[in-house]
């Protein structure tokens, strides 16, 4: 199929100033198991082309699932068209966009294919880990999931650029809840917080099959315990926190599309200006935060941006100040600022837009142990279970599942429902510890949302933990 699409394509590509071309299929299946019943099995197929034109100074694309002959030149005709109309009324001049032709392959490593693994083991294997949940009466609701997709990618240009990327991921989820009397709590690992390339070797390499016991004993141990209490103190954060918390106070204010306007309608603003990029103190010395598409099992490494640009790993933030923010080449050019090889698309009917991809926090030189020791009164949080922040990316307010008190420098007792709120532009500064190498953990997200129409697309972080001074926490009701 793809050498037939390319040979289509270099026969009809017009006599424009730019042209590409980027087919993209992918495979989902999920597996779950919820109460110790299997849910039916869930399958999906996609695949199309997306054509874009650069022609005169205007921009035009249009998408399809025909892959003939036919339906690859009217998309072709619709692209130039629109790409004709808008080359007058375009907020920028694409025409001065210096677009790539790109050669390669690039193909994430997979040691276990989850198509070589016959469908009724991967059932087993959900099965199994589900009917360990359900260790008490208390306990009335529990599941266990697997995730996988496969995603394929070929970019033509018409001035010879070819890249050809190979995807495979697995999201592999727990959840359990208890409920005694008015109160009732969960436990979770995985689903929308975990997610890495690779194939059903990560289970092994994550401890999926030792993670049931744990959840299940501790979703008994938080029916029992106390509320948070309410209070300014010192915030330690586990990695499965720590990846919403660079998502939405570092990730989103710091797309360059947003910092100009583009999203306001929909997903909001930015606290960030363009003033800022290069001065501004965004957190304080410890905080040092890269946009690194290239550690082999995150959920957004990738050779090639979707813009055919070249992955590389940039510092965003140094030494807590802020150096460049989230822009692919559109928006690089409108600002006039660096930016990273972020444009992306979440499928074949949707137009590249500046994305997050693997953002990470550089780990430090603490151990566990260092941090907690070093606090007098705080709380050591676990796990998100809530979210809100404003339209600026800056006021924001978290919950997560599960807290630990810290009373002069040890852990003491389990609290539920534990929250804390912060400001971005300040709250980063109180950074003052930050977990060795040996604490670093690889997370992301499969479902970060923006774009008009909506994008949902995959999106990579890792962190090891970190200590804030100085925090509003509260507990719920």
């Amino acid at each position: 199929m793809l050498e037939t699409i390319e040979r289509h394509f270099r026969a009809l590509a017009p006599a424009v100033d730019f042209c590409s071309l980027r087919f993209m299929a992918e495979q989902n299946e999920e597996i779950e198991v919820r109460q110790d019943v299997l849910q039916p099995v869930d399958t999906a197929d996609d695949v199309g082309v997306m054509i874009t034109v650069v022609d005169q100074g205007g921009l035009g694309y249009a998408a399809t699932s025909d892959l003939t002959l036919s339906g690859l030149r009217g998309a072709l005709e619709h692209a130039t068209n629109w790409a004709r109309q808008t080359a007058s009324h375009a907020v920028v001049d694409h025409g001065q966009i210096t677009r790539p032709a790109p050669v390669g392959d690039y193909a994430a490593h997979v040691a276990l294919p989850w198509s070589q693994t016959p469908l009724s083991d991967r059932i087993d294997r959900a099965r199994s880990q589900c009917a360990r949940l359900k260790t008490d009466d208390r306990i009335v609701d529990w599941s266990a999931s697997l995730w996988w997709i496969s995603s394929e990618q070929l970019y033509l240009t018409s001035d010879g650029g070819r890249t050809h990327q190979r995807f495979e991921y697995l999201i592999p989820g727990l959840s359990v809840t208890a409920n005694e009397g008015s109160e009732t709590v969960s436990r979770r690992y995985g689903g929308f917080d975990f997610g890495r390339q690779g194939g059903l070797e990560i289970l092994d390499q994550v401890g999926f099959d030792q993670q049931a016991p744990r959840l299940a004993q501790e979703v008994l141990q938080l029916l029992a315990a106390p509320n948070c209490p309410t209070g300014t103190m010192d915030l330690l954060l586990s990695p499965d926190q720590m990846y919403l918390q660079i998502h939405e106070s570092i990730g989103h204010p710091l797309e360059l599309d947003r910092i100009l306007g583009d999203e306001r309608n929909y997903a909001g603003t930015s606290f960030v200006t363009l003033d800022m990029l290069g001065s501004y103190r965004y957190g304080s010395d410890l905080l040092n935060i890269t946009f690194d598409p290239t550690i082999a099992d995150e959920f957004a490494t990738y050779q090639w941006d979707d813009d055919g640009v070249t992955a590389d790993r940039q510092y965003i933030i140094r030494d807590g100040i802020l150096e460049r923010a989230l822009g692919g080449i559109t928006s690089q050019l409108r600002a006039d600022q660096p930016g990273v090889a972020n444009s992306r698309a979440c499928s074949w009917n949707r137009p590249p837009i500046d994305r997050m991809a693997n953002l990470n926090l550089e780990p430090g030189d603490d151990s566990f142990d260092d941090m907690v020791s070093g606090v007098e009164n705080g709380i050591y949080m676990q796990r998100n279970t809530s979210w809100s922040i404003d339209d600026s990316r800056n006021k924001f307010q978290f919950g997560c599942e599960m807290g630990h008190l810290i009373r002069d420098g040890e852990l003491r007792g389990i609290v539920k429902k534990p929250n804390y709120k912060g400001i971005s532009a300040t709250f980063w500064r109180s950074l003052k510890g930050v977990g060795n190498p040996d604490l670093f953990e690889v997370l992301g997200t499969p479902f970060c949302g923006k774009g008009e129409p909506n994008q949902v697309i995959r999106v990579g972080h890792a962190s090891p933990p970190a200590l804030f001074a100085d925090v509003e926490v509260f507990g719920g009701e």
